[in-house]
């Protein structure tokens, strides 16, 4: 997930972004109001952290623009005021969520979270894909009773894709939403994480869930090729039936 803070306060943007980082979120940081909007007009975010007292533009104006534009991005709005109208005036703008500063990171996690799950349908905090789970607040995946371990950058990688089951994803979309703004688009970076992800996730004689469609991108799912491979358990239990005994001679 790709966010965007703007926070001019250098100690509070460092702390958030380093313990943003270490959660696998791939993060953009930007000190003035301008720099916000300029930013969420030209990169694809999946949520902003917005700061209240921005210099250039406020915080408040910032997000009324966003909306204005038309951009329905979740917005988590921090401000150091706990006045009940400053809060009130954050969510008339268009904020989906407020937090006092100062506050526990545990908190902001768990608010970004529930903003995450909201858009469209809602989605819970456990995603599943066919045998593959992931805990989304404990960052874990499984399939069946194998636990997966995987580095944040693969965890990130492996989320998205898991939350767009069974979409084609192009290499574009992938380093919008799991890389940030320094992403080198002429690397092969996305392919290298993906083919350890494959290797990690679709263990052998497991049915491959990771797909490679060529010229196109990447899709996470069970492929119709994948399905009709597969015998169903009647088609198993006739062929067992139909297998040749021992004859007895009477």
């Amino acid at each position: 997930m790709r966010v965007l803070i703007a926070e001019d306060d250098p100690g509070v943007q460092r702390f958030v972004a380093k313990g943003l980082k270490e959660q696998a979120y791939a993060v953009d940081t930007v000190v003035t109001g301008p720099e916000a909007l300029e930013q969420a007009e030209i990169n694809s975010y999946d949520v902003i952290i917005l700061d209240v007292m921005l210099p250039g533009l406020n915080g408040f104006e910032v997000c009324r623009r966003l909306r204005e534009a038309g951009l329905k991005i979740p917005v988590l709005m921090l401000t150091a005021r706990d006045a009940v109208e400053d809060r009130i005036a954050g969510l008339d703008h268009g904020a989906d969520d407020y937090l006092t500063k100062p506050f526990e990171f545990r908190e902001l996690l768990a608010r970004l979270r529930a903003l995450l799950r909201r858009p469209s349908e809602l989605k819970p905090a456990q995603l599943s894909v066919a045998n593959l789970t992931l805990d989304t607040a404990a960052q874990v995946a499984t399939r069946g009773d194998r636990r997966i371990s995987l580095t944040h950058k693969e965890y990130a990688l492996l989320e998205y894709l898991v939350r767009n089951t069974g979409r084609i994803i192009g290499r574009a979309e992938i380093a919008e939403h799991v890389w940030d703004e320094h992403f080198d688009p002429f690397s092969n970076l996305i392919e290298v994480y993906v083919n350890r992800l494959r290797r990690k996730i679709d263990a052998p004689k497991e049915t491959p869930l990771l797909h490679t469609k060529r010229g196109a991108g990447y899709m996470l799912g069970i492929s119709e090729e994948s399905a009709s491979s597969e015998p169903s358990a009647q088609q198993q239990s006739r062929t067992k039936s139909k297998s040749p005994g021992k004859k007895c001679d009477v």
